[in-house]
């Protein structure tokens, strides 16, 4: 057998001679320190991602929640202008009388739903026309109304949670 012969350790070959020793061990201690309050900060600041992280998906949830059904309202908004319009055209019909006492019910049962799950109404005539809310599809004149107030409602519009569904389409008012 041939004695084995002993190589330099690595590890310490590799070291320098700050690593090895210290100069004080006030120097170490302040280094350790020094350490100690990166990883702390380190800490700190993955916590306070965290958080910040779980209170967008907190908020971002209650968003979806609450313009969740936005999209089947939408729908169903068509649905409640063929019913205003079968009022309008039914009660010049004295035939219709009973029939469109029944449409009305229906109506107004449609619109309650529609107020708990947070839509509204909005678009009567007399009020400020608003660009932001109200789509101008002509100009009427109204005797008695002012200018740029709505002259007649077309077509009312809806929003839901204060979030507009669909703009109003109406006549604007212009005086001769």
């Amino acid at each position: 057998m041939v004695p084995e012969e002993k190589l330099p350790d690595t590890e310490t070959a590799s070291e320098t001679p700050a690593e090895a020793a210290p100069a004080s061990p006030e120097e170490a201690i302040e280094r350790l320190r020094a350490e100690l309050a990166a990883e702390a900060d380190k800490r700190l600041r993955a916590f306070a991602e965290t958080e910040n992280l779980k209170k967008r998906l907190i908020k971002e949830k209650e968003e979806f929640q609450k313009y969740a059904t936005e999209s089947l309202v939408s729908e169903l908004l068509p649905v409640l202008d063929h019913l205003d319009l079968a009022l309008a055209h039914g009660r010049t019909s004295e035939v219709c009388k009973d029939f469109m006492v029944g449409v009305d019910m229906t109506r107004k049962a449609f619109v309650d739903i529609l107020a708990r799950h947070g839509v509204t109404e909005f678009g009567t005539a007399g009020e400020p026309f608003n660009p932001e809310s109200h789509e101008a599809l002509g100009v009427a004149t109204v005797a008695g109304l002012p200018d740029d107030a709505v002259a007649q409602v077309v077509q009312r519009g809806y929003m839901l949670r204060g979030r507009l569904l669909r703009p109003a389409k109406v006549m604007v008012n212009k005086a001769q």
